[in-house]
């Protein structure tokens, strides 16, 4: 059942329960939580865009990152962004906070002029929310070992054809293992 969320940045103030509802969504995996706190401080071209879906009590039930990437593209590198992690806690599941932090992130990625917003995950999920596969756009996966379909894309207003080539995750993200794929 769809539950309208409210969805605002994430404050100072949220970091523990952001931390505790990663820990109970992606089944106590300390790397997420790290990953969380790393990327908050990222220093980039884009600025962290970083949600939190709360409750009538602005206790946050689900909570949403996109951070800078690159797209080695044939003649430039292009700064797209990249959106880990996606967390909803499990008791608020199913309810329409994971679309809600989506549709919002993409809506203010949207307007710094992101081109692209990449995501590994499971296109059953991501792809009724307006993902595809990368590789139907000619852009190739950062790992050999991530299957094509969970390597995903979502073209923005600022996206053109021209935008080919190869995703690069920040280091920060290889640090922490994003994917499994290390």
């Amino acid at each position: 059942m769809q539950i309208p969320s409210t969805i605002r940045v994430e404050q100072s103030g949220d970091f523990a329960a952001v931390h505790a509802l990663h820990d109970a969504a992606f089944d106590h995996n300390p790397a997420i939580s790290a990953l969380v706190c790393d990327l908050r401080t990222l220093d980039a071209p884009f600025p962290v865009i970083s949600l939190v879906a709360v409750d009538d009590s602005d206790t946050p039930k689900g909570h949403v990152m996109l951070t800078h990437a690159w797209l080695d593209a044939w003649d430039r590198m292009i700064d797209v962004m990249v959106l880990s992690p996606l967390g909803v806690h499990p008791d608020a599941q199913g309810q329409g906070i994971g679309t809600d932090l989506i549709d919002a992130a993409l809506r203010d990625a949207d307007k710094l002029a992101v081109p692209i917003v990449f995501l590994e995950g499971n296109n059953k999920y991501y792809g009724p929310r307006g993902f595809k596969p990368a590789v139907t756009l000619n852009i190739r996966r950062p790992s050999l070992r991530m299957p094509d379909m969970a390597f995903q894309m979502k073209p923005l207003s600022a996206y053109t054809p021209d935008m080919t080539g190869s995703f690069v995750y920040r280091d920060v993200h290889w640090t922490h293992g994003v994917g499994l794929y290390r």
